[in-house]
């Protein structure tokens, strides 16, 4: 996950029109939570803007939230993409995961990889895999169908169809 002036970044919402907001947290910091305005700029590097930072993580939860709403009412904009460490899984079908099988998106290394001892039934038996990745953000549709990884979402979708 990105981090900012040491500060982890526990989550973030990106809107329509670019913008967004983020959480973070800094352990030893004087005020460990702080929510910021971001946005990417023209070379897909986040920037963070206009702090505001706080002692109490629910009250920063809730000051992330409220940040995310008043700008959704004011500008009549939608959530287009909400990130938070390893909030996007997928699944290696067809090998373990090992050097070479997995994307390296910049700005968006996985944030856990996991090989099975063997390949095993997931979702609900809907997929044999040999592992998983999770990743802050999403992949992009070629980025997992060239390295033959398989959303957990669509895992789900398609063992509800079979039932």
């Amino acid at each position: 996950m990105d981090k900012n002036q040491g500060y982890s970044i526990l989550k973030a919402v990106m809107l329509e029109n670019g913008r967004g907001f983020a959480l973070g947290h800094h352990p030893t910091a004087p005020s460990p939570y702080v929510t910021w305005a971001c946005y990417d700029d023209k070379n897909g590097q986040r920037q963070y803007e206009w702090g505001h930072y706080g002692n109490d993580l629910a009250a920063m939860e809730q000051d992330f939230s409220d940040r995310v709403k008043d700008y959704q009412r004011l500008y009549y904009v939608g959530i287009v993409q909400t990130e938070a460490p390893g909030l996007y899984k997928y699944y290696s079908t067809q090998r373990p995961v090992d050097i070479g099988t997995f994307p390296k998106p910049p700005h968006n290394a996985p944030d856990e990889i996991v090989n099975y001892d063997r390949r095993i039934p997931v979702e609900g038996g809907a997929f044999l895999a040999w592992g998983h990745l999770t990743y802050t953000r999403p992949l992009t549709e070629k980025e997992a169908s060239d390295y033959e990884l398989r959303p957990a979402s669509v895992i789900s979708e398609l063992s509800r169809k079979k039932r």
